[in-house]
């Protein structure tokens, strides 16, 4: 596959994929026309997930970020591309009791598309990241859906040890106060482990990263509940790979790898998109073949 187009509202994003990809993404999806857009045969987009995040306010599509989809749904209508795959956060499903997601595939059907959704998790794709992402399939060609299979993943993910970093920078520790108040708070079961706090204040550590987020806390996540991830810790926590070259500043780089969908996974997804358009093309020919020899 080669990619023709990209597109994202924010500067550093856009130098960071120009960096790695060599194409200077379009800005603001909002403000491209859809005639400007090369023709495509897969769309690939994650939508802004705060209006449907946990820890936002799940304001939905009520969310001026939320109506991104509709975007989304105009460059289908006018472009066709043959399939397409989103992501954005779990909570898409139970937002408004229900109500957003099915808004949303009424949406995607209206533009021509047969859609299918799952909920699939970054720890039974390799990673030690506990990353919870709904992924939307939609194909175009009726019947193509029916040949699609989701992909099941594994049970085993990589060791928290093999992408930790072994000399990181003694900016990335925290303070002694820090330290020594979450160890009061608590005790880990298993090391190394990377002690999460949630909303409450409440610590709780595992052999494996809760979900990376771009606005948390800054202190949100702590490797043995005393230094930070480094930028490169939180890229191999999403799966990129270790060509991927970094630009920009840590603060960047943590906004960047929270937004960012787990490679592995949505890797997957994609295998089997592929794999349902090729089955599709045979049949299409078998059929076309044995109508044309009757």
């Amino acid at each position: 596959m080669r990619c023709v187009f990209a597109s994202d509202i924010n500067d550093d994003c856009r130098e960071q994929y120009k960096h790695n990809f060599g194409i200077w993404p379009s800005g603001d999806l909002q403000q491209i026309k859809a005639e400007n857009i090369p023709d495509h045969d897969i769309l690939f987009a994650g939508f802004p997930c705060q209006p449907f995040s946990i820890i936002g306010d799940q304001h939905g599509l009520n969310d001026q970020r939320g109506t991104l989809i509709y975007d989304i749904a105009r460059v289908l209508r006018e472009r066709q591309p043959k399939a397409f795959v989103l992501e954005n956060v779990r909570q898409l499903a139970s937002n408004a009791g229900g109500a957003t997601l099915k808004a949303i595939i009424a949406t995607l059907v209206e533009a021509g598309y047969e859609c299918n959704w799952r909920i699939l998790n970054a720890l039974n794709f390799g990673l030690p990241h506990k990353r919870e992402r709904m992924i939307i399939v939609g194909f175009r060609e009726s019947g193509t859906m029916d040949l699609f299979a989701w992909p099941q993943g594994k049970r085993d993910y990589k060791p928290l040890a093999e992408i930790l970093e072994m000399d990181p920078d003694s900016r990335y520790f925290v303070s002694d106060r820090i330290r020594e108040k979450r160890r009061a708070q608590h005790t880990p079961a298993v090391t190394p482990s990377i002690w999460h706090e949630n909303k409450a204040g409440n610590i709780s550590s595992h052999p494996f990263s809760c979900a990376l987020r771009a606005n948390a806390s800054y202190n949100y996540l702590l490797l043995n509940g005393e230094r930070r991830l480094t930028p490169r810790e939180q890229l191999r926590l999403q799966g990129f790979p270790e060509r991927f070259e970094i630009v920009g500043n840590d603060s960047q780089i943590r906004k960047q790898a929270g937004n960012a969908v787990p490679v592995p996974m949505v890797q997957s997804v994609i295998r089997e998109v592929l794999h349902a358009q090729s089955a599709y093309a045979r049949l299409d020919e078998t059929e076309t073949r044995a109508v044309s020899t009757q």
